[in-house]
Parts: structure tokens; C-alpha cells; sequence
């Protein structure tokens, strides 16, 4: 995890008799512990860059104070409950969307079942072996969530996804990577061209610039001459 809150209050209350050395080396070991959602071990020295005695002694010192040495591991309590609190938040969030895009996923499945049993009406009903399985697109939720946002909930099938892979493919990139294109351009597909001609216009852009410029200096030099040449005149 990249962002942890800090109680001020609280660390203040239970660090006040450190020395200033002894602040950084504890905040070091707090970021070192909250990035790598894990607890310390005897590098904990070296990836905190500890370099002389003092500040050697300083590490060892709150290594002592605050953390619990538990089978060659130093833990962390507050750590461990605000790393635990962020992965059930990320649980969480993860769940929801899921729901979410199964709700979408049994509604669109609905509609689609009952046109074909209008269309099919004096067919055999389908029996359970010939129900379609249910298509989950290999990119994050997060991102799926998102980018059927700008879809307007229109259905994505495994063939809208393999001609984004297609259309991928031709500048080199994952599926991941074009998603995040199209919901960036606030697209509802996806294909190489756009991104082409974005870049093209981009292009365009730029020369029209230039080419301003150039006509501005060129103005510019023909009167910087034409005062040069009034200026050496008797």
C-alpha cells in the first residue's frame, strides 16, 4: 500500500522522548513496513539505508521499542490493523463491483432469453445444459466498472473483446492497456485507428504552431532590417 493515515495525535503521545534521528529512523521503518504490507526482517537495516553507528543505533533502538521480534520477523500492531483495514476495504470494493456487473449481466441475459422465447415460442423450452455460461472480461473490475460506464451499459461479449485484442495487437498492446485508452477518450470501442488519428491530430497541431512561429520571426527579422537600414541613414 501506497498511502497510510497518520495520526499525529497518537504518535506524538507515544514518540515525544525520541531524538530527531531517532523520528526519521522510526518513520523510515513505518513507510518501509506499510509499502511492502509486511513485517520487518534483518534487512530492515539496509533498506533504510542506515549507514553509521548513531544512526545504526538509532534503528536498533526503536526496533526494540516499538516492534515485537516474533520468529526472526519484526511486527508492528498498528501496522498490521491498518494493512488488514485496507485489504477488507479493497475486498470490499472488489465485491460490489462484481455485484454490480452481475446484476447488469442477469438483466442483459433476461432480455436476451425472453426474445428468444417469443422467437422460439413453439419450441422446447432450453433445458439447464443449454444455458449460455456468463462472459467475465480478463481486466480488472475496477476498470470494467468504469469503462461500462462510458458503454452505457451495452452488453461486452467475448467477441467484443477479441476484436479489442485484434485492434490492440496492431500498436503492440494488452487488452488492459486499450480499455483504459477508451475510457480515457471516453470511447465505447476500441480501435487502432483512433488512436492514429489522435496522434495525427496531435501532429497537425503542432506543425500549425510552428508554422505560426516561423511567420512571427520572419516578421520579425524583416523589421528589425528595415530599422537597421533607417538607422544608417545620413
Amino acid at each position: 500500500m501506497y498511502y497510510y493515515q497518520h495520526h499525529i495525535g497518537d504518535y506524538r503521545r507515544d514518540t515525544s522522548h525520541l531524538t530527531l534521528l531517532e523520528h526519521g529512523a522510526y518513520r523510515q521503518l513505518l513507510d518501509l513496513y506499510y509499502i511492502s504490507e509486511k513485517p520487518l526482517d534483518a534487512n530492515a537495516l539496509r533498506l533504510v539505508c542506515a549507514r553509521d553507528a548513531d544512526e545504526i543505533k538509532a534503528v536498533e533502538q526503536i526496533l526494540s521499542e516499538f516492534f515485537v521480534l516474533q520468529n526472526g520477523k519484526y511486527y508492528h500492531k498498528r501496522c498490521e490493523d491498518e494493512i488488514a483495514r485496507y485489504h477488507n476495504k479493497s475486498n470490499k470494493a472488489k465485491e460490489s463491483a462484481k455485484i454490480r456487473w452481475n446484476k447488469n449481466n442477469n438483466l442483459q441475459d433476461a432480455k436476451a432469453l425472453q426474445t428468444d422465447t417469443e422467437r422460439n415460442a413453439n419450441h422446447k423450452p432450453l433445458t439447464n445444459n443449454h444455458k449460455p455460461n456468463k462472459y467475465t472480461p480478463p481486466i480488472p473490475a475496477e476498470l470494467l466498472t468504469e469503462w461500462m460506464q462510458h458503454r452505457k451499459k451495452k452488453p461486452v461479449t467475448e467477441r467484443v473483446i477479441k476484436t479489442i485484442e485484434i485492434e490492440a495487437n496492431k500498436l503492440g498492446w494488452s487488452l488492459q492497456q486499450a480499455i483504459e485508452c477508451s475510457c480515457a477518450n471516453s470511447w465505447q470501442g476500441f480501435k487502432a485507428e483512433w488512436v492514429n488519428k489522435n496522434q495525427s491530430n496531435k501532429n497537425d497541431k503542432s506543425s500549425v504552431v510552428n508554422a505560426a512561429f516561423g511567420n512571427l520571426l520572419k516578421q520579425y527579422e524583416a523589421n528589425e532590417k528595415d530599422i537597421t537600414n533607417e538607422s544608417i541613414t545620413f
